[in-house]
């Protein structure tokens, strides 16, 4: 995948396919057609929980393969609206499961193109009139053919009647409607956030058929993330690391129900505990091979 970042420092993130080439879709309809359900729960089979996401993406692309036989037959059949709008807290994979909805929309010929577009509020509204249609009209645009995300979308109702970011909802309204069968419109934010921007809005939840819950992850589940991610780099937590991480995230969850960064956070403290051996085996006097894998008690560095 060729990747284009720099989205948080008011940088647009767009990840294209890095072949600019792109088949054919009769011949990426041949590649999915032994076996498509399948092909989702393997694109998915490495994320932890999200199993209403996998049984909606499922459901998604059964109704367009029966449609297109539907239409084979004479019937009549219904167009595919599928704009999202995710609700999680920090670190509960939002981000992570739109950029994989590009890729596979567009395995599954659901996108002409899979690209997908990160953009925040400073990227759609202006600072005078007239500004924002055209940002936000450009957007839509490069858009069009893949998956649009906005992130904290909440925030463009944060200026009240007056403020432009409410001409940005709008337009972006209507491009949902006009540009509804090859584009999909995802935004995100915190729960709490989320539910007050839909209740300024109103008529805008009913555009989004697919309202997705992440909720935070259980003490089970994020050790199973951070054994995953210590398993792709070739290490292993010791049983007694693996206890104190263990209770650690316990008390993390109960303190701090509403601001826990979840896997986010679970990264940083992996990230910070391989550091930390490293230090420690270079001021060992021998190294075996079974201590450049394990990380113990002492290179956990907790709160």
């Amino acid at each position: 995948m060729a990747q284009a970042e720099g989205y948080k420092n008011g940088r647009i993130n767009i990840i294209l396919h890095e072949n600019t080439s792109q088949p054919s879709k009769e011949l990426r309809i041949k590649k999915q057609r032994h076996s498509p359900l399948e092909m989702i729960d393997k694109e998915f089979a490495a994320f932890v929980g999200l199993d209403d996401l996998k049984t909606s993406i499922k459901e998604i692309y059964a109704s367009i393969l029966i449609n297109e036989k539907r239409k084979e037959q004479g019937l009549k059949s219904t167009k595919q609206v599928l704009h999202m709008l995710f609700k999680g807290n920090p670190g509960t994979g939002k981000t992570t499961v739109a950029r994989k909805l590009a890729k596979l929309y567009y395995q599954l010929n659901i996108l002409s193109k899979g690209h997908f577009m990160e953009v925040e509020r400073a990227d759609l509204v202006g600072e005078y009139i007239g500004q924002t249609a055209q940002k936000t009209r450009a957007l839509i645009q490069k858009a069009m053919g893949g998956v649009l995300f906005i992130d904290e979308a909440y925030s463009l109702s944060r200026g009240g009647e007056k403020d432009f970011g409410k001409e940005a909802i709008d337009i972006l309204v209507k491009h949902m409607e006009d540009g509804r069968e090859d584009i999909v419109l995802i935004l995100a934010g915190y729960p709490r956030e989320m539910e007050r921007f839909l209740s300024m809005n109103p008529g805008l939840e009913s555009r989004f058929p697919f309202i997705l819950d992440f909720d935070d992850y259980s003490v089970n589940e994020l050790l199973n993330i951070g054994n995953r991610m210590l398993g792709e780099r070739q290490y292993q937590l010791s049983k007694p690391a693996e206890w104190k991480l263990r209770n650690h995230l316990a008390r993390k969850l109960r303190e701090e129900p509403f601001n826990f960064s979840n896997a986010r956070y679970v990264r940083n403290v992996i990230e910070k505990a391989i550091r930390m051996q490293a230090i420690r085996l270079l001021t060992s006097d021998q190294i075996a091979s079974k201590d450049l894998i394990v990380l113990t008690e002492e290179d956990l560095l907790l709160e």
